[in-house]
């Protein structure tokens, strides 16, 4: 795993947590080609449908006034409503996983590389994705001048529309926040949990999810065992953008 060294100003100790380690034993009984007279959350694996989240307060970050601030930087969003929240890096061209933010109503939210097509972004928002930024990962941000960093992340915000941004392999510094912020980001989004092929695992903190926590799905990793260990502990997925 190299997520650790992807996290620059952060120690942490990776862990996987047992209860909720994945694995492709895990995944079967998932058919998102089942016959359309399913239920949609039983084509994804599931026994019930996914409770709604429920509507949050204002947003803080939407309040602030005065001279721009640099934004913060968040892995957790501080709540008593039992949701957490998934984001992606690297989905946007998979038509599985469109099929499947749509058929469950998913709020996820989709951090995108350059180079996504537009037709691929319409696609995911009319599915219900929310598309934030991610400036390129070669090089990276962190260590970069201002006016560098400024331009990568810049370069879309037009297009996105986006308020969030995802700092390639969670590596940042503070000419990163002062660009993102140049930019009209209110927020840098890291994660606290990464959901792989293998499980879950934790940067640091408590080795399970916790109202509020951000988790990050790799490439590969089946979502549907996740779902339904929520389920389990009564949570369920909220929209990043309704809590920042």
């Amino acid at each position: 795993m190299a997520l650790c060294s992807l996290l620059l100003l952060v120690g942490c100790a990776q862990s996987v947590d047992p209860i909720e380690r994945l694995g492709r034993k895990a995944a079967e009984g998932v058919h998102p080609h089942a016959p359309a007279s399913l239920q949609p959350y039983r084509r994804w694996g599931l026994t019930a449908p996914l409770a709604r989240p429920p509507v949050p307060a204002a947003r803080p970050l939407a309040a602030r006034t005065g001279p721009t601030p640099l934004p913060p930087v968040v892995d957790h969003v501080p709540t008593r409503d039992r949701v957490v929240f998934l984001t992606y890096d690297d989905a946007g061209q998979d038509p599985g996983f469109t099929a499947m933010v749509r058929q469950l109503r998913l709020p996820v939210s989709l951090f995108v590389p350059d180079g996504t097509r537009p037709d691929d972004l319409a696609r995911l928002r009319a599915a219900g994705a929310a598309v934030e930024n991610r400036a390129p990962g070669r090089p990276p941000l962190a260590g970069r001048p201002y006016t560098a960093q400024r331009a990568a992340i810049c370069a879309r915000r037009d297009r996105l529309r986006a308020r969030l941004f995802r700092p390639p392999g969670g590596a940042y510094d503070r000419t990163t926040r002062r660009a993102a912020a140049g930019c009209g980001i209110t927020a840098l989004t890291l994660w606290r949990a990464a959901l792989t092929p293998a499980g879950l695992t934790y940067p640091r903190g408590p080795h399970h999810l916790r109202p509020g926590d951000i988790v990050r799905v790799t490439p590969g990793a089946p979502a549907s065992p996740l779902l339904r260990g929520l389920q389990r502990r009564n949570l369920t997925v909220g929209r990043l953008e309704d809590y920042l």
